[in-house]
């Protein structure tokens, strides 16, 4: 008779979903290298030109070349070394992550304080098909957690896992991967395509993203890489000699040759503008994709950084939806999410950077939210903050003009900050009309902005705290701020008189009061 054993039976670490001393993908330690090698290549360049021009090329081929060599091997070995004492453990309740050559630095992040998982495939890692996993943990700085690098699956393995383990799953051994390519399939399925953005579409919104970065850049490195040239680069007779073959040749052309050439180096800066934008936005925003997904928005883009980041629903606290001065003109607006998560950059949270209001609408539907309609009930700041700001701003304009008075050798000159201070309270009294909100059954709405007007809106369940603040002036003057408490963001309307502040604090109040805030990341 076989009696049964009593001894309970020991899982394995990794039969419980928790995967400890985890190393990252081996060829990380190759995108480091490389990574720290490009930091490299201006001071090789500019010491291999310097010794190349003293004729010394036999000394630079002895000594040069074995110390190149050293330099590649040392930065390659330290960056193995890195790799190799990076380590990472997926737990039960947290994922950790230990580092360190000299000094170990470990860290450990509760799954309950992670608000998102993304992914980012930058241009060297991405040929070597590896990712950058981020833990966005909303804590601002610098202390959201990353790893680096991962291969694409383990990486979208990984993300899967967390957000389970988040929601308070548990995969076992045997069914993580059934559960896996279920959860897979499931968002493969259900996903919706919200907005998208084709190369059409990307070379329109590159020209209202003019920009002459690139020449800053490369007037930059010239001033400061100006002694390695063999001439004056800054000598314009020197450039007209070399251009036409003698001296003060252009200005023997006259005024009208003069204002042609003028014409020609706005008409050469405009095209430079344009194409750094059309560039950059190409870069930045290629094969843009939104989706609606059955875990949230998920947004993927860019050529060569490619970002995939998932926005659970229930994280979006408020939208912010802006235009520009010119894009304004031709009905193009910008569409972001004030989500839980920490922003990482300014755009992170961007879902359509460049759409008509009829493409913004479902996205903001999707959301939660809705756009203000026909009936609602706008109101504008007070009268008298309008006075007090369009004053005080002049103010500022009639402070400069004094000096300008006693100093300048013409009174004549004076004219420029009395002109800008008229400006000032112009812009002010007209701005005051898109100076307003509005308040519903279920969401507040503020918008500001004369030329480039902005929204933001937010459901007033969302909303934690609501505050009014007074100064001196606005004390006497009877209007106040509201500052309303929103998480991932700040929500400010200024200039509200008071007794209008004192009603949007009782109906938001009201709202919070009757909110069961355990349930929001359920709704």
């Amino acid at each position: 008779m076989t009696v049964p054993s009593t001894t309970p039976t020991v899982e394995p670490p990794e039969a419980k979903g928790v995967r400890s001393g985890q190393r990252t993908d081996p060829k990380s330690f190759v995108v480091r290298g490389v990574a720290i090698l490009s930091q490299l290549v201006i001071p090789l360049g500019i010491a291999a030109f310097t010794i190349l021009d003293d004729g010394r090329v036999a000394e630079a081929l002895m000594f040069g070349v074995p110390a190149v060599v050293a330099i590649i091997g040392i930065n390659f070995a330290l960056a193995y070394l890195a790799w190799s004492r990076l380590t990472y453990t997926v737990g039960e309740q947290d994922i950790r992550v230990e580092s360190g050559i000299l000094s170990r630095t470990a860290r450990s992040v509760p799954y309950e304080r992670i608000q998102d998982v993304s992914l980012e495939q930058k241009l060297v890692p991405r040929l070597f098909g590896l990712v950058e996993v981020k833990f966005e943990t909303g804590s601002g700085g610098g202390e959201d957690l990353s790893l680096t690098y991962l291969s694409a699956d383990e990486g979208e393995r990984l993300r899967r896992v967390i957000r389970a383990r988040r929601a308070g799953h548990t995969l076992s051994g045997d069914d993580r991967p059934q559960a896996e390519r279920d959860a897979r399939v499931e968002s493969e399925e259900l996903s919706e395509p919200l907005f998208t953005m084709g190369p059409r579409r990307l070379a329109i919104f590159g020209t209202f993203e003019f920009s002459l970065a690139v020449l800053a850049i490369l007037i930059g490195l010239t001033q400061q890489f100006e002694f390695l040239l063999p001439f004056d680069l800054w000598d314009l007779d020197a450039w007209e000699t070399r251009i036409t073959g003698q001296s003060a040749y252009l200005s023997s052309l006259g005024f009208g040759a003069q204002v042609i050439g003028g014409v020609i180096a706005t008409i050469s800066l405009v095209i430079v503008g344009l194409a750094t934008g059309i560039v950059r936005t190409f870069l930045r925003e290629w094969e843009f994709l939104l989706e609606r997904t059955s875990r949230g928005f998920r947004r993927r883009r860019g050529l060569l950084t490619k970002t995939d980041v998932v926005m659970p629903v229930h994280r979006v606290q408020g939208l912010k939806i802006g235009t520009g001065l010119v894009r304004r003109l031709f009905g193009w607006h910008n569409l972001r999410f004030v989500s839980l998560a920490q922003d990482s950059g300014a755009s992170n949270h961007v879902v359509a950077p460049f759409a008509k209001m009829a493409e913004i609408a479902p996205i903001v539907e999707q959301a939660g939210f809705h756009l203000p309609t026909e009936g609602a009930q706008w109101h504008r700041a007070s009268e008298k903050y309008r006075f007090d700001s369009a004053l005080g701003d002049s103010l500022w304009f009639l402070g400069a003009a004094i000096p300008v008075l006693i100093f300048a050798p013409s009174a004549l000159f004076a004219l420029i900050p009395l002109t800008l201070a008229v400006i000032a309270a112009v812009a002010n009294l007209l701005a005051w009309r898109f100076h307003r909100h509005a308040l519903d059954d279920t969401q507040i709405l503020a918008t500001k902005g004369l030329l480039a007007p902005r929204s933001q809106l937010s459901r007033r369940l969302k909303l934690h705290s609501v505050e009014i603040s007074r100064g001196p002036i606005a004390k006497l003057r009877g209007y106040a701020t509201v500052h309303l408490g929103l998480a991932g963001g700040q929500f400010s309307i200024p200039g509200v008189p008071i007794d209008r502040a004192l009603e949007l604090r009782d109906a938001v109040m009201e709202t919070i009061s009757a909110t069961d805030f355990s349930q929001l990341e359920k709704a």
